[in-house]
């Protein structure tokens, strides 16, 4: 009864694309949060008759299988928050995060909420964070570097602009440019590594990454006070529920109906 091992399959492989439809309606409100997909494609086969002269071969196949489970990375519009440290990358691009695991490693993401948190040792030198408490990299040069302000509280009005350039007022009221935001050009987003906390990691498929200025060298800009949503689209997701609801509904009948002609089978001794 092949059939009945094809009914299983098709069960796992609808349950695992249900898992992933939750979790996309899970994360319809959290910002810079990319959806996935799951597609199937079918499994191996097994030939009762060899191809022959005037003759197909005849295959019978075991069911179906998860072939992929992707992440989008359409780009998604942004919320507007008007808070002048939230930044939004118009185009390609991530911000760089230190990995809090690893101090020589860096994650990415898409979430630009950003904040100056004073430095532990020096009350008067703040860091530019994220949400998560973890420093932004900005550009030092052509190399990664925290981005810290000496005696921060002398300055007013601190923001960030479309170039990735945070400026602030000093006390003599001239503008003064405190840093600038790195951002990194990943040529394979969909190869990144999701690493939860709206954090991806670089692995063997991302391709050589490359650190630029806001605008500049094909990544985007930046729209201030703002944050980029979810790309869940909720129509596409609930559609798609349906369907994996349908599907698996369908693989569980073909259990039913192998179950009852295995008792047909067994009844005939009666």
């Amino acid at each position: 009864m092949r059939s009945l091992y094809s009914g299983v399959a098709g069960l796992r492989t609808h349950q695992t694309r249900m898992d992933v439809i939750g979790n996309n309606i899970a994360n319809v409100n959290t910002y810079g949060y990319k959806s996935q997909r799951a597609t199937f494609r079918d499994m191996y086969y097994q030939t009762t008759q060899a191809a022959s002269e005037g003759k197909n071969s005849k295959q019978l196949g075991y069911g179906s299988q998860i072939g992929s489970i992707d992440t989008m990375m359409d780009q998604a519009g942004f919320a507007s928050t008007d808070r002048p440290l939230d930044a939004y990358i118009d185009g390609e691009g991530f911000f760089v995060v230190q990995d809090p695991q690893n101090t020589a490693d860096v994650l990415y993401t898409r979430l630009g909420a950003l904040s100056f948190m004073p430095d532990s040792t020096d009350p008067t030198t703040f860091r530019l964070v994220d949400m998560n408490g973890n420093a932004v990299k900005g550009l030092n040069g052509a190399t990664l570097a925290d981005v810290e302000v000496t005696n921060f509280n002398d300055y007013t009005n601190v923001s960030v602009g479309s170039n990735g350039k945070i400026t602030g007022i000093d006390k003599t009221g001239a503008v003064q440019t405190l840093g600038t935001i790195a951002v990194a050009k990943v040529p394979n987003p969909e190869g990144l590594s999701l690493q939860g906390n709206s954090y991806y990691r670089a692995i063997k498929n991302t391709g050589t990454i490359e650190y630029k200025e806001a605008g500049k060298e094909g990544v985007g800009g930046f729209v201030t006070g703002a944050l980029e949503m979810s790309n869940v689209d909720l129509a596409s997701e609930f559609t798609s529920m349906i369907t994996a609801q349908r599907g698996y509904q369908a693989n569980s009948r073909i259990i039913s109906v192998v179950d009852s002609m295995l008792e047909e089978l067994v009844n005939l001794k009666r």
